[in-house]
C-alpha cells in the first residue's frame, strides 16, 4: 500500500509480528521496530532489496542465534540469515530462496536508476577508518580509579587523526560544533560533557581519577593555574557580576555549569602522566592540550555521570559532525573567508595547497582507546564493533 515508504520507524510500539506483506515495500531502506513484543522476524524481510539499516533490538526473539546476531551483527548479516532460513533451515528453503532471488533480480533490474542513485548516496558518504588495538604499536589507555563511580563514572575516548583545522574558518567552525552538542545531545552538560585535546600535547597513559576541590590544580582554557574550589568560587562571582550588569537570571560560558558539582566532596579529572590534570568535566579542559589551527591529531573525551551509551551516543555524533567539517573545508578549499564571520581568530587562507590536503574520500582514522580498572581489567573500549552504527546512513566506517 506504500510502495514509496523509505523509512519506517516503530519503536516502543508493542508491536507483536512483522507480516510477510512487509516485502511489498520494495523502497524501505531504514527499519526501526526495537524494544517492541517480536518473537519471531519474518524471512520476507530479506526481499526488501534496498533494505540498509535495521534496529531489532530489545525484542524477545525464540531464535536465540538471531537474537545475539541482532546485538552484534550489522543488518546485511541479518538478513543474509533469514534468507537462509534460519538454522539449520538452509536445504528445505532452498526452492523458496530460488524464487525469491528471481523475484529480487526482478525488482533490481526495475530499480536500476534507483540503484545507481543509491551508488551515488553511497559514494558521498563520509569514510572513517578504524585502528584496532591489536594493530596499534602504541595504543593509549585510560585506567578508571575505583572512586570515580560515585562522583562521575562513565567515560569514553578515542583517537582521531587527520583532521584539517588549519584552513580558513575551520578551527572555528569546529569549535562553534562542540558548543552545540554541548546545548543539544548532551543537554546543557547534564547528560555528558565533551573534551576534545591535542594529542601531541598528551602524554599517556592517562588516569581518570577524583580530587579533593582543595588539591586539585588545573590551568584552565584562557586562565592560569588554579585550585578547582578557587575556580569555582571565581566563576561564581563571575556569573554574579554577569547577572547584575544584565539585569537578568541568565549567565553564559562556563558560569552555567557551576551547580553540576554541588554537594561533591570530591571532583573528577583526567590527569596525565607527568600528573597534570587535562581535564576537569563537567566544566573545562587544560589550556596545556588546548587544540589550535595546527592541531592535525585530537584525543576525544566524553564524560557522563548518567550511563555509558549516553557516552558512546555522544562519542558518535561528534565524530560524525568532525568529518562533515572535515570534508566542508576540502571541498570548500578554504583560501579565503568563505563565510561571513571574522577571520579575525583564524586567519584567512594560509592553507598551502601541497599540504595538510588529503584526497577527498581519505578517510579519518579513529584509534581504539581502552578504559580499565585499577587493575587492568577493561571496563569500555572504544570504537566497538557496534559502535557509530547510530550515524551508520551517513557514515561508513571501514572496520
Amino acid at each position: 500500500p506504500f510502495p514509496l515508504l523509505s523509512r519506517l520507524e516503530a519503536a516502543d510500539n508493542e508491536v507483536a509480528e512483522l507480516g510477510a506483506d512487509i516485502a511489498a515495500l520494495p523502497a524501505l531502506k531504514s527499519l526501526d521496530v526495537a524494544n517492541n513484543q517480536l518473537r519471531e522476524l519474518p524471512a520476507a524481510l530479506a526481499d526488501c532489496p534496498r533494505l540498509k539499516e535495521a534496529n531489532f533490538r530489545g525484542n524477545q526473539l525464540k531464535d536465540k542465534r538471531l537474537e545475539k546476531m541482532v546485538n552484534g551483527c550489522q543488518t546485511k548479516a541479518i538478513l543474509e540469515y533469514l534468507r537462509a532460513g534460519g538454522r539449520g533451515k538452509g536445504k528445505a528453503e532452498s526452492a523458496r530462496e530460488e524464487a525469491r532471488k528471481k523475484k529480487r533480480e526482478k525488482q533490481q533490474k526495475k530499480d536500476g536508476r534507483d540503484g545507481e542513485q543509491d551508488e551515488l548516496e553511497e559514494a558521498s558518504k563520509l569514510l572513517v577508518k578504524v585502528l584496532h588495538v591489536s594493530e596499534n604499536p602504541a595504543p593509549l589507555v585510560v585506567k578508571a580509579s575505583h572512586g570515580v563511580k560515585d562522583v562521575r563514572p562513565f567515560i569514553v575516548c578515542c583517537v582521531l587523526k587527520g583532521v584539517n583545522l588549519k584552513a580558513g574558518n575551520a578551527l572555528k567552525r569546529f569549535l562553534s560544533t562542540q558548543t552545540k552538542l554541548h546545548e543539544d545531545i548532551c543537554e546543557k552538560r547534564t547528560a555528558a560533557t565533551i573534551a576534545t585535546h591535542d594529542l601531541q600535547l598528551i602524554k599517556g597513559p592517562l588516569v581518570y581519577d577524583v580530587q579533593p576541590p582543595d588539591e586539585l590544580k588545573i590551568m584552565p582554557l584562557g586562565r592560569k593555574e588554579i585550585k578547582a574550589k578557587d575556580l569555582l568560587r571565581q566563576l561564581q562571582s563571575e556569573a554574579e557580576e554577569q547577572r547584575k550588569q544584565k539585569k537578568r537570571q541568565n549567565v553564559s560560558g562556563l558560569h552555567k555549569y557551576l551547580q553540576l558539582l554541588d554537594g561533591k566532596d570530591n571532583y573528577p579529572c583526567l590527569v596525565d602522566a607527568e600528573g597534570i590534570v587535562i581535564s576537569f568535566p563537567p566544566i573545562t579542559n587544560s589550556e596545556k592540550t588546548k587544540i589550535s589551527r595546527d592541531t592535525r591529531n585530537l584525543f576525544l573525551e566524553v564524560t557522563s555521570d548518567t550511563s555509558l551509551q549516553i557516552c558512546k551516543d555522544v562519542m558518535d555524533t561528534l565524530i560524525l559532525k568532525i568529518a562533515e567539517l572535515n570534508r566542508f573545508t576540502l571541498e570548500n578549499k578554504e583560501d579565503s573567508g568563505s563565510d561571513n564571520e571574522s577571520d579575525a581568530l583564524c586567519g584567512p587562507g594560509n592553507l598551502n595547497p601541497s599540504q595538510n590536503v588529503q584526497p577527498m574520500n581519505f578517510p579519518l582514522v579513529v584509534e581504539q582507546v581502552r578504559v580499565v580498572d585499577t587493575d587492568g581489567n577493561l571496563k569500555v573500549l572504544y570504537p566497538s564493533k557496534t559502535d557509530l552504527t547510530t550515524v551508520s546512513s551517513l557514515l561508513t566506517v571501514i572496520r
